[in-house]
């Protein structure tokens, strides 16, 4: 699946990032709309992690959706 993809069903996918990323809150997840770079930036904040790691755990999230 690509992030289009993701973008057009984050209703239905927020579930499932939420799983992948529970230390986002519900509030975060839906400011963020399915958009990849806001999504990215909140894992790197809540995470800790490097921008690349951040949207590499994305485009593997989009792989397994």
């Amino acid at each position: 699946m690509n992030w289009d993809t993701v973008q057009g069903n984050w209703h239905r996918l927020k579930g499932k990032v939420k799983e992948r990323w529970g230390r986002l809150t519900d509030d975060e997840i839906d400011r963020i709309e399915g958009q990849f770079e806001q999504l990215a930036g909140k894992i790197q904040e809540r995470y800790g992690k490097k921008r690349e790691e951040a949207e590499k755990e994305i485009r593997e999230f989009c792989n397994t959706c």
